[in-house]
């Protein structure tokens, strides 16, 4: 008689055993299941985190009128943050466009070695067709360049500040 209760007990056992091993074995499974998901979400979260903080933006602030006769200012006021203080498209603000701003140091050498003049002016005075630039009215420019003088601004204004500044744009050419 105890001889059948310890075999009941040993079979018993031996059930017990079998299935707490298949639970664990299937514990472990959804385990390494979940941490995969886990270690998939994390990444995934962190990808997201880091583009976001890769983001840049270009703060607008409103455009103050420069000297009509300096080229060069007008340059720096309104060309420089994308188009970068030697002209070579690597302004601060280059790094927040889809499209990188031109090299306006070459434009003459991609014109065959003539300095494209009446293409500069009519970017200045129409605004530009790429995609870099938005709008065709250039957002950074306004109307400050438009073919329609600025209220309070004297006549020929607009025509000596394209000028001076395709001048300075010629200026900057690379040898």
């Amino acid at each position: 008689m105890f001889g059948r209760i310890t075999c009941f007990s040993n079979l018993h056992t031996a059930i017990l055993c079998e299935f707490f091993s298949q639970v664990t074995k299937s514990r472990r499974k959804v385990e390494k299941t979940m941490l995969i998901r886990v270690i998939a979400l994390s990444a995934l979260l962190l990808s997201a985190t880091f583009a976001i903080a890769q983001e840049k933006t270009v703060n607008k602030v409103p455009m103050t009128p420069t000297s009509a006769t300096s080229g060069p200012q007008m340059y720096k006021h309104y060309c420089a943050a994308c188009h970068g203080s030697t002209g070579k498209g690597d302004g601060p603000a280059a790094e927040a466009l889809k499209v990188p701003p031109a090299d306006l140091t070459v434009l003459a050498k991609k014109n065959g070695g003539k300095f494209p003049s009446e293409r500069v002016i009519s970017v200045l005075r129409f605004g530009a067709t790429e995609p870099a630039h938005g709008a065709k009215e250039m957002p950074v420019w306004g109307p400050l360049f438009a073919s329609s003088n600025l209220e309070g601004q004297a006549p020929g204004v607009v025509d000596l500040r394209i000028s001076n500044l395709t001048k300075y744009i010629e200026s900057i050419q690379a040898k």
